[in-house]
């Protein structure tokens, strides 16, 4: 990620700059400071639509899964028509179509929750990854006004 990348930097900078003795301060160039926040500021906007990307790609995820899940179904139902031509057979193609069906609940739910449980991973990830980029921000640029 650009951001962190250049948030490092930032804080490179801050760790390497002159400190003055007893005050707890360190002298930067101001200029480059103020290039970094913008670079930062120019990138943001990629990490947010990242974060919608993640949104995105989960719901994608999601109709997939119901999709599947119905094509599973559907052709459970196939199969038990195409069973019925006699008592044994149809008693057969009963069973095995309730069983294909619990197979295809069970399949269908697991990836139901598999698909929402990766999607949430993404955006905690995302979200996370956004919440320590701000806070480093906001430190930033509390330590940045404490200079002037």
């Amino acid at each position: 990620m650009k951001v962190l990348s250049l948030l490092e930097e930032l804080e490179d900078i801050v760790e390497s700059g002159s400190s003055i003795p007893f005050a707890h301060k360190v002298l930067v160039d101001r200029g480059e400071i103020l290039e970094l926040i913008k670079e930062i500021r120019i990138q943001l906007p990629d990490e947010v639509k990242q974060a919608q990307w993640i949104k995105e790609e989960r719901q994608r995820i999601l109709v997939e899964a119901q999709q599947e899940a119905d094509v599973i179904l559907e052709e459970a139902s196939k199969h038990i028509k195409e069973m019925v031509d006699g008592n044994e057979i149809t008693r057969t193609a009963q069973m095995q179509a309730e069983e294909i069906i619990n197979q295809a609940q069970i399949s269908a739910k697991e990836l139901r929750i598999g698909a929402r449980e990766y999607a949430d991973e993404l955006l905690a990830s995302a979200e996370n990854s956004l919440s320590k980029l701000m806070e480093t921000v906001r430190e930033n640029r509390s330590e940045l006004m404490g200079m002037k």
